[in-house]
C-alpha cells in the first residue's frame, strides 16, 4: 500500500475514487448531496477491479476476457454480479447476454486511451461484449467510453449531451433533483447510464459530480464510477485529498497500472 498515485493523475483515477467513495453508500444513500465524502469505511468494489482489468489489457495488448478473468479471481469478495462471479470460472468464457452496468462501469480507460472516437466506440464494445453482448449492454459501455473521450478532448457538456442523446437514444432531458426522491437500486445499463451522465452534466466539479451519483442512491458506486470517469476528463482536476484517500485503499498493483497509464496517456 506504500505506492502513491501520482498527485496530477487525471484519468482512470476519477472513475476507481468515485467507485471507493460510493462504496460507503450503495443502498444507504441520504438522498441529498450533504453528506460526509471520505468515509473510513469506503473501499474498492468489483467496479475497480475490471477498470484496473481493462486499463491492464489496452496498456500490454491482453486479452479482455482472459484478463477480467484473471483480476476477478485474484481479487474475490468485491461485490461481483451473480453471472460475473460464475463466468469467471469458466473455461470457454463465453459471455453471458448480460445488459448490467458492469460493462459501462469498467470502461473509462478506453475513453482515455485512444484519439479517436470511432476507435473509442469499437473498443468500447470490444471490451464490453466479452461478457454484456446484450445491446444495451454494449451501448451502455460505448455511451460511457465516448462521454469520456469527448470530456477529454475539450467538448463543451452541451455538444456531449447532444452526442449522447443521438447516437445512443438515451433520455437525458430530467435533472437529477426530480428523479432523485423516487429513483431506487437498478444495476442495469439503461437505468444507470443516462444516470451518471445526467450527474456529469449538472456538476461544477469532480467532488460535486460525485456527490450528485451518490445522491441518487441504488447502484451508488457503480453510479459514482461512471460519473467520475466522465468528470476526471472534463474538469482535468480532483482534489488531492480524494487521490490521497484512494491510493491508500487500493492494493501496489492496481496503483502501478494507475500511473503507468497516466505515464502512457501523458507521453
Amino acid at each position: 500500500m506504500a505506492t502513491q498515485i501520482k498527485s496530477h493523475s487525471n484519468t482512470i483515477i476519477g472513475a476507481i475514487a468515485g467507485d471507493i467513495i460510493g462504496s460507503a453508500y450503495e443502498c444507504d444513500s441520504p438522498k441529498s448531496t450533504s453528506f460526509k465524502l471520505l468515509r473510513p469505511e469506503a473501499t474498492f468494489t468489483d467496479d475497480t477491479v475490471q477498470t484496473i482489468a481493462i486499463a491492464d489489457s489496452l496498456l500490454n495488448k491482453k486479452d479482455f476476457a482472459k484478463n477480467l478473468s484473471e483480476y476477478g479471481k485474484n481479487y474475490p469478495d468485491r461485490g461481483y454480479g451473480k453471472n460475473f462471479s460464475e463466468w469467471i470460472h469458466t473455461q470457454s468464457l463465453l459471455p453471458y447476454n448480460s445488459f448490467g452496468n458492469g460493462s459501462a462501469m469498467r470502461v473509462s480507460p478506453v475513453g482515455f486511451m485512444y484519439d479517436n472516437l470511432e476507435k473509442v466506440i469499437k473498443i468500447a464494445k470490444q471490451s464490453a461484449e466479452v461478457t454484456h453482448d446484450h445491446l444495451e449492454g454494449i451501448k451502455g459501455a460505448q455511451a460511457i467510453a465516448a462521454a469520456v473521450f469527448l470530456a477529454r478532448i475539450g467538448k463543451s457538456k452541451h455538444d456531449i449531451k447532444n452526442f449522447i442523446i443521438h447516437t445512443f437514444v438515451y433520455d437525458l432531458d430530467f435533472t437529477i433533483n426530480s428523479i432523485r426522491s423516487t429513483y431506487t437500486y437498478d444495476d442495469s445499463c439503461q437505468n444507470t447510464v443516462p444516470q451518471a451522465i445526467v450527474a456529469f452534466l449538472e456538476s461544477t466539479d469532480y467532488e460535486n459530480a460525485i456527490r450528485l451519483a451518490i445522491s441518487l442512491g441504488g447502484d451508488s458506486d457503480t453510479l459514482a464510477c461512471m460519473t467520475g470517469g466522465i468528470a476526471a476528463a472534463y474538469y482535468k482536476e480532483i482534489p488531492a485529498g480524494i487521490i490521497d484517500f484512494a491510493s491508500a485503499r487500493l492494493p501496489a498493483e492496481f496503483v502501478n497500472i494507475i500511473n503507468a497509464f497516466d505515464l502512457k496517456i501523458n507521453e
